[in-house]
């Protein structure tokens, strides 16, 4: 990416090499920042956002769970996307929000003033940004366990909370697969690092319901387009012995969508199973613009 792509930044566009904070600020010292990343699709009409009105109601979901204040309105954060997009012209792309404090903070840890705004847009292919790639990965149980919402809201995307996630990686990494999946520690499964966690056993998916995860955009997508694609969906628990009998799996996340796993711990998986072959060409309909039942998820920018 060229450094003069311009940010948005507290209603100003500056280039992406001023996009900075003060090492002490409060968003990067006491790690406090939030964020929302979705993806820009080129539409029919133009690029068009991937369901951006449900991102923004978990970024401000987020900010009442951390007692925090956004400076700015959904609405105006909507034109303030739009104006970044148009300002950097990516054919397809991902847009990430960062809300933080940019005020430095030394010895105070609580701070009431509103959150600085910036938004990026990073194009596909650039930066290490890939979309809508449907490789097959190997996951394993993370020797960590899922942050308990007794000592964080977990289900507020908070950039603190991902070094949860980072341990996660790290330690499957080690152990030579690709993905670490959290439980929670009561022992049931939770998610991956940044991703939602899926399984097929008998024709039915399943996936662990939301009260302890993040409320992923993508996994709600999958929940509601699987039954046009004739798959019965069920949010419960699932236990670690359920995950290891699974017939296929397979793991979302806003960038690629659908990854479907072809070893889990000892075990091979069809990667993609017959199951995830459905949702993954009906996800790949409606990402092309080829399917009006879904054409709400998309606003055009």
């Amino acid at each position: 990416m060229s450094h003069q792509n311009p940010v948005w930044i507290n209603g100003e566009m500056v280039p992406w090499e001023q996009a900075t904070v003060p090492i002490l600020s409060h968003g990067l010292s006491r790690g406090s920042a939030i964020f929302e990343v979705f993806g820009v699709h080129p539409g029919p009409d133009g690029p068009a956002a991937f369901r951006m009105d449900k991102h923004l109601e978990r970024l401000f979901h987020t900010a009442d769970c951390l007692g925090m204040e956004l400076a700015y309105t959904q609405e105006e954060l909507v034109q303030a996307v739009a104006q970044t997009v148009r300002a950097n012209r990516p054919s397809r792309g991902l847009v990430k929000i960062v809300a933080y404090w940019g005020e430095e903070a030394i010895i105070d840890l609580v701070l009431y003033s509103k959150l600085d705004t910036a938004i990026f847009v990073i194009p596909d292919g650039e930066r290490g940004v890939v979309l809508d790639t449907s490789k097959p990965v190997t996951a394993c149980f993370s020797e960590w366990y899922k942050l308990h919402p007794l000592t964080m809201p977990t289900t507020a995307k908070a950039c603190a909370f991902y070094l949860n996630g980072m341990l996660a990686r790290k330690s499957a990494r080690a152990r030579g697969y690709d993905i670490g999946i959290l439980r929670h520690t009561d022992g049931f499964v939770a998610e991956g690092s940044i991703e939602s966690v899926f399984m097929v056993k008998d024709g039915c998916l399943r996936t662990s319901p939301l009260r302890k995860i993040l409320s992923s955009i993508t996994r709600m997508s999958i929940i509601e387009a699987a039954p046009v694609a004739g798959i019965d969906v069920f949010e419960e628990l699932i236990s670690a012995d359920e995950l290891l009998d699974a017939d296929e799996m397979f793991v979302s996340h806003t960038g690629s969508k659908i990854n479907p796993v072809c070893k889990f711990e000892d075990r091979a998986l069809p990667a993609p199973g017959p199951c995830t072959v459905r949702i993954e060409k009906l996800l790949a309909e409606i990402i092309a613009f080829r399917d009006d039942r879904f054409a709400h998820w998309f606003q055009a920018l």
